[in-house]
């Protein structure tokens, strides 16, 4: 059966479709097959673009060569605009869209020879790369796998080469895939069909929808997407099973660049398919779109990461030998220290029985539990050990979901030192926020508490169960638990170590707030973990004998590397608002504390509950002689509230963010003296250690394209250079690529914030917004924090947050506060109120709008969700009534 392609496809461009004949190959060796195809080739000969390859995309089932519009487009609007002209060919199997309906069972390996027929018979010269989703995925590669010499580039959308022995396959597999169910499921009804364009999230335009169907009209022309479900080797036994297994022991040896793109909301092919083509391209660039499913290819712009990433990987590869000079080129500009192990301070005092941590949350006869360093030191040996045995493994990511405490201390160390990975992302994500990060990262161990593993078994979160406490027998096996850390210490008892790691090797994975999108891993080396660890110790001047108390999540666990005692209060970490004055106060007491460390929400509520302190809990906070508060903007009134508590103590409010945890400093005194400057924003200080800030001024769109420059005075964003800067993102490329900032102009290791601000002659950071929330004016670009600081200075507003409203390049600015006493609705604020604050502002506001309370993110409780405010604001003048925001 020989099908006609529609003249016209909805987002194609004519003169792309058409239809070639191929000889027939394997078992279907001497007969002409028709297969159509959707080729640039012609389109970009008209426009007199020469091809520096060819794309040959394949689809899986049951979509056709339409799949690929997306990168066809953007393949083809690069080439006229001047850029790299790609050829795309993306092909509809035979059986399958509009190519020819042979009636032959095509099974795995005579659709990869299929395949090499077709790419044989287009006669491609120049580079080839293959593109592949779904089942079109291992067809790719196998011809990949086959073909090595032929093959440029290699890049997958949702598939997968294995299938994990006993695992069963999906549900919606399982029901297609039944023998009493195939026919009717996917030949006679197009229930899978529909099933699957259904996925798309959100859903397809009708006439996209309409289009997708259009090969599949019929029971007869419907005969290959059974066939293709039928086809799924699930079994050792099925005749696709050698094919299968030859591809995924052969991608091993396809050395070439290779990108493996994931929508993560897949019930077909599930992180560990990921995890597995990980392994064998170990090579290979991995962008994962949060929130994207199994029409990845409907759902987000994968086509210009691909062609960002052909640009970067193919056409911009180094020549042979020039990697290394390359690489120390970039890193000129931040040549990184000698590195001495994060544990190296906890073996140095391995025979010292003074106290390493003490343990505000648990007792012994109503004191707190103190561990002491030779105890501690002996604990990490033993889990050290006891983990090895147990069959974790260098590289092997470890989830902990522990609460802070010597537990949590030692259980991290110990995969520190074997070169495991920690997983560490915190409850202030949420349930959901909390298990898109376990599942993202696809652990291979997961160490909790009951709590933790009740969770990661009700959510399914990958990995082997180990718990922190001893479990009986039945709580075990419910929670899918195998052994306990006790148990492991046990086993590890004078066990032999396993080499130590190299200071270049993964380290942990450390998750961001998600208050500026899905919360992102962020990855870092031994070597970046120590700088912090020595930038921390320099800057603040930490001791053996300092102390340290932290409520700050991301500092709770450095007490041991830094070679102090350390103390968590008693506090929920992941709730910062729960932490008190006088829990504060007895932690600083038990530990003998020189420095606090807390997150702005935390130390707002500790100044709150400041009423209850007892005068030997003041006289505790009199002995502190360094506070720091860090993880979002510190107003200069909490820090003055707060020394207060604390009146011996140098205030310190750093800037950083996880993708490096400190960047600059300032203190109280030095924030004082910057109230009369002019400059807008927050002060935030000047570089620690070695670290270094430039500004890329903002163009009229409000984007970032400056040249990184010191100068001062010139508002842009912030971009960072430190040994203690990360080392990229977790399956992000796409956003590493994004992020990071190359230039010529400035040699070193770059990190592009998002935050936007300026340098004042002094060489001090002022945080003006973050970039997402400038306001792309008719007279130019706003930042937001500058006049939202010259609002807060009017009668009756607590906060203010300036959003803009309207199109790109010709927004207006609107003022949204907090006013006291409280607005009890969400509206427009009144006549007096709109008068006094726009006086107050050197900006003029089309609307001031009043609210209970400013939306703030999830973890830090005090980051303003500038972006959502927007959207509500914009609602509310259009004549909506959308609520509080």
């Amino acid at each position: 059966m020989i099908l006609a392609a529609p003249a016209a496809l909805p987002g194609v461009e004519p003169g792309i479709s058409r239809t070639l004949v191929v000889p027939g190959v394997g078992d279907d060796a001497g007969s002409p097959r028709h297969w159509h195809v959707l080729d640039t080739g012609g389109l970009l000969a008209d426009a007199g673009a020469e091809p520096v390859g060819t794309i040959v995309a394949v689809h899986g089932n049951p979509t056709w060569s339409y799949l690929w519009r997306g990168v066809i487009a953007a393949s083809l609007e690069r080439a006229r605009s001047g850029r790299a002209a790609w050829r795309v060919v993306a092909v509809d199997q035979l059986e399958m869209g509009f190519s020819e309906r042979t009636g032959i069972a095509r099974g795995l390996d005579q659709r990869i020879d299929d395949l090499g027929a077709l790419i044989d018979a287009l006669s491609l010269s120049g580079r080839v790369v293959t593109l592949g989703h779904d089942w079109g995925g291992p067809i790719s590669l196998g011809w990949a796998v086959r073909h090595r010499d032929r093959v440029d580039a290699v890049a997958v959308l949702n598939t997968a080469v294995h299938h994990p022995a006993g695992m069963p396959l999906p549900a919606a597999l399982r029901v297609a895939g039944a023998r009493s169910l195939l026919a009717t499921t996917t030949t006679r009804t197009t229930a899978f069909l529909d099933t699957t364009l259904a996925l798309a999230d959100p859903p397809l335009d009708p006439a996209v929808r309409a289009t997708y169907r259009a090969p599949y009209a019929s029971a007869a022309r419907r005969r290959g997407i059974g066939a293709f479900v039928a086809d799924i080797p699930a079994t050792p036994d099925h005749p696709s099973t050698p094919a299968l297994d030859e591809i995924a022991g052969g991608l091993t040896g396809v050395t070439v660049p290779a990108l493996l793109l994931r929508g993560p909301r897949d019930p077909v092919f599930g992180e560990h398919h990921l995890d597995d083509l990980a392994r064998r391209l170990p090579h290979a660039d991995v962008h994962r779109f949060e929130g994207a499913g199994h029409m990845l290819a409907e759902e987000r712009p994968y086509a210009d990461v691909v062609l960002d990433w052909l640009d970067d990987r193919v056409l911009a590869a180094p020549a042979p030998g020039e990697d290394a000079m390359q690489e120390a080129s970039l890193d000129a500009g931040t040549p990184e220290p000698a590195s001495t192990p994060l544990w190296q301070r906890l073996a140095e005092r391995r025979d010292d029985d003074d106290t390493a941590v003490v343990d505000l949350t648990r007792r012994t006869a109503g004191e707190p539990v103190r561990v002491s360093w030779r105890s501690l030191a002996d604990r990490v040996d033993q889990l050290a050990a006891g983990l090895t045995a147990f069959g974790v493994r260098p590289g092997d990511r470890v989830s902990l979901l522990v609460q802070p405490g010597p537990t949590l201390t030692a259980v991290l160390y110990a995969c520190l030192r074997i070169g495991a990975v920690v997983v560490v992302a915190d409850r202030g994500l949420g349930v959901r926020g909390l298990s898109r990060a376990v599942r993202g990262t696809e652990p291979a161990f997961v160490i909790g508490e009951r709590a933790g593993l009740a969770a990661a078994r009700a959510l399914g979160w990958p990995g082997r169960k180990i718990s922190a406490p001893h479990l009986p027998a039945p709580a075990a096996r419910a929670l899918g638990v195998e052994t306990s850390l006790v148990e492991l210490a046990r086993t590890g008892a004078g066990g032999a170590l396993p080499p130590e790691p190299r200071p270049e090797d993964e380290a942990a994975i450390l998750f961001t707030s998600g208050s500026t999108g899905p919360a992102k891993g962020v990855v870092y080396t031994h070597a970046q973990l120590s700088a912090l660890r020595d930038a921390l110790a320099e800057h603040f001047e930490v001791g053996a004998e300092t102390g340290l108390v932290t409520g700050f999540a991301p500092f709770a666990l450095l007490g041991p590397a830094l070679g102090t005692r350390s103390a968590t209060p008693r506090m929920d970490v992941s709730a910062p608002r729960t932490l008190t004055a006088t829990a504060v106060a007895e932690a600083v007491r038990a530990s003998q504390a020189g420095i606090v460390f807390l997150s702005p929400a935390a130390l707002a509520n500790v100044c709150a509950t400041a009423g209850a302190l007892s005068p030997s809990d003041r006289a505790a906070l009199a002995e502190v002689k360094t506070f720091l508060s860090t993880g979002a903007p510190v107003g200069i009134d909490l820090l003055r509230r707060a020394h207060e508590l604390m009146p011996n103590a140098r205030a310190h409010t750093p800037y950083g963010m996880t993708e490096c945890l400190l960047v600059t400093d300032i203190t109280l005194d030095e924030l004082e003296r910057t109230q009369s400057s002019p400059d807008a924003g927050v002060c935030v200080g000047t570089p620690i250690g070695t670290g270094t800030v430039r500004i890329s001024a903002l163009d009229a769109g409000g984007r970032a394209t400056g040249e990184l420059s010191d100068a001062a005075g010139v508002t842009g964003e912030v971009v960072i250079s430190a040994p203690h800067l990360k080392r990229g993102y977790h399956r992000l490329w796409a956003t590493d690529r994004a992020a990071v900032r190359s230039t010529h102009a400035v040699a070193g290791r770059w990190h592009r914030t998002g935050d936007v601000g300026h340098l004042d002659p002094q060489g001090r950071l002022w945080i003006e917004g973050r970039l997402p929330h400038v306001i792309t004016t008719s007279s130019g670009p706003v930042t937001p924090v500058g006049p939202e600081q010259q609002i807060e200075t009017v009668d009756d507003v607590r906060r203010a947050a300036v959003v803009g409203v309207g199109p790109r390049g010709g927004q207006v600015c609107v003022a949204v506060v907090e006013s006291a006493p409280d607005a009890r609705r969400a509206d427009l604020a009144s006549p007096e109120l709109t008068a006094r604050v726009r006086s107050a502002a050197d900006l003029p506001l089309a609307a001031v709008l009043v609210v209970p309370g400013l939306p703030t993110d999830i973890r830090h409780n005090s980051k303003i969700d500038r972006s959502r405010l927007s959207a509500w604001a914009e609602r509310l003048l259009a004549g909506e009534k959308p609520g509080a925001p």
